[in-house]
């Protein structure tokens, strides 16, 4: 009768110990990166067709160095909860944090990129005549339609 082995085997789903700075984090990395500095275009593009960011304020946005720094300090952010994961041995974890905000950034920015310019007539402080600003019943109108599309201001 010969001994069976009754170690069992590793799954291969089960990611193996291996170094931080491996070929697969540096691609990773390197697609966090590419993802944020999408957004940061994805987001001026918006702001310069005269929409409104909903997630940070529009100062924040408009201020370029400032939101340029936020978006250097996501992906710093995002390379440091990886590596927390990878020193606490949650392999997988490490390689899904990357994932997830390459995938969460690429999305917004399809969506940044997808929305239809406001109208110049809806516009605050541009105006139609001299001396009659635009908002009026069609400002009003444009609003109340877009927050049913899903543009929120």
């Amino acid at each position: 009768m010969t001994p069976t082995a009754t170690a069992p085997a590793k799954s291969k789903a089960q990611a193996q110990p291996h170094k931080f700075w491996d070929t697969e984090n540096i691609y990773l990395f390197t697609g966090v990166g590419a993802a944020r500095a999408l957004d940061y275009a994805s987001t001026r593009h918006l702001r310069d067709q005269g929409d409104y960011e909903w997630l940070l304020s529009n100062s924040i946005v408009d201020n370029r160095s400032l939101f340029v720094g936020i978006e250097l300090a996501g992906t710093a952010a995002s390379i440091g909860v990886s590596y927390l994961f990878h020193r606490t041995g949650h392999h997988s974890l490490e390689r899904w944090v990357s994932i997830a905000h390459i995938g969460v950034g690429v999305g917004g920015s399809i969506h940044n990129y997808l929305l239809k310019p406001m109208p110049l007539t809806a516009q605050p402080g541009i105006t139609i005549q001299p001396g009659r600003e635009a908002r009026g019943a069609a400002w009003e109108e444009n609003v109340a339609q877009t927050w049913f599309e899903g543009r929120h201001y």
